[in-house]
């Protein structure tokens, strides 16, 4: 199968940043297609029939007549002006950048819950698109923006669509009580989370299986990872459960951020979250943004600042100060930056040294998840027990003699 060909429409006003072009490719390269492109234009006054002006919109349609592309418009069109724009140039598809993201949404999603979040989201965000305008979008055909539910079962029954959202909503409330229940117990058996959180495709997957030996799937593309994946850390003896979250997007729209809330509840519970930036790139608007998602959750857990990709910065560069420096790939900074994970965690537990009687191992045993044994030695008596035990655990082994 042929890839599609995208053609970017970039809208920018004076003294405007041009990152969001670039992503544009990237984002057209992980959805699969295949770049054609871009038109700059500068808009001073926004047209609310069809973003443009008359003049710019005639240039473009001379512009790309005959041409088999798809025009990714990069940024954010209403109903109305995606279809306007869609007939002033000849009948080509045309999507935003919203649409776009949505589309590699639902290529990435694997868990059961991360399609529900994708399919809620595409049809809240389809939805108003077709009120009227049925015709318009039953042209668009296949590929980009037609991937989840698909255009034509939405323009054939509003009404099933309305009930559709409403069971997605359901399912997702369910699920949502269920992750709460999930976080519950895990703090109530002290179990310390570490969350990787940052800019999309920055190698925090890549930062995951390197600390904790596992296998989870690395791509170089945008959104490679969309579900969360959560996985065993152990430092010093001490066990942590490590999450990789989806990847974070300048100017990502705020209905995305909320449909995937849930997605990232993992980071807004957790204990420490590992802000991980790619060192050759821009680092600062990687980590603003990250920061300025997090914030607009409520996140509030204490940060560790990663910069990863070391090995690709030229010598001489400066870094951050207060920055941990890894590469994921080669290994290097590893062990520096799991000591400052436990660092930061660990005022947070305990050492101690129990004496636990035979006639009392009952009583130890329904208390042992609690605790993170450093060493055991058993005598006539009993076990000679050195652990470590969350703070707030602590009073739950008076009972036992210290040694």
């Amino acid at each position: 199968m042929n890839a599609e060909n995208v053609y970017i429409i970039h809208p920018y006003a004076r003294g405007a940043e041009d990152v969001l072009q670039e992503e544009a490719v990237a984002l057209i390269e992980s959805a699969g297609a295949r770049y054609a492109g871009t038109s700059r234009v500068r808009v001073r006054e926004i047209d609310p029939a069809t973003y443009l002006g008359a003049g710019k919109i005639a240039e473009l349609a001379a512009l790309l007549a005959g041409l088999d592309v798809t025009v990714l418009f990069n940024g954010e069109l209403s109903p109305a002006q995606t279809v306007n724009l869609s007939e002033a140039l000849g009948g080509k598809k045309v999507i935003d950048r919203t649409t776009l993201i949505l589309d590699i949404f639902a290529l990435r999603a694997e868990s059961s819950e991360g399609k529900l979040q994708v399919e809620l989201a595409q049809l809240r965000y389809l939805y108003p698109r077709l009120k009227g305008k049925g015709g318009a979008l039953s042209r668009l055909g296949g590929g980009i923006g037609t991937r989840g539910p698909g255009e034509t079962q939405l323009e054939t029954d509003r009404r099933h669509i309305r009930s559709r959202m409403r069971s997605l909503e359901e399912k997702l409330a369910a699920a949502k009580k269920r992750r709460g229940l999930q976080t519950s117990r895990r703090k109530k058996d002290g179990v310390r989370t570490v969350a990787l959180v940052g800019y999309t495709n920055t190698g925090k997957s890549t930062l995951l299986n390197a600390l904790t030996g596992a296998d989870v799937l690395t791509k170089d593309a945008l959104f490679a990872t969309l579900d969360p994946t959560s996985r065993k850390l152990t430092i010093d003896g001490m066990d942590f459960l490590l999450t990789d979250t989806v990847g974070f997007l300048r100017d990502l729209p705020h209905h995305l951020i909320e449909a995937f809330r849930s997605t990232l509840e993992s980071a807004l519970t957790c204990d420490l979250a590992l802000i991980v930036c790619d060192a050759g790139g821009d680092y600062e608007m990687q980590r603003n943004t990250t920061l300025e998602t997090l914030r607009g959750m409520d996140f509030s857990a204490p940060t560790i600042l990663v910069m990863n990709k070391c090995d690709t910065v030229p010598a001489g560069v400066r870094l951050p100060r207060d920055a941990v420096c890894v590469s994921s790939k080669c290994g290097q900074g590893l062990d520096v930056l799991k000591q400052t994970i436990f660092d930061a965690l660990e005022e947070r537990f305990v050492a101690v040294r129990l004496y636990v009687p035979y006639p009392a191992a009952a009583k130890y045993a329904a208390l042992r998840p609690l605790v993170t044994e450093r060493s055991v030695r058993y005598d006539d008596g009993g076990a000679h027990i050195e652990a470590v035990i969350p703070r707030e655990h602590a009073a739950k082994f008076e009972d036992f003699p210290k040694e």
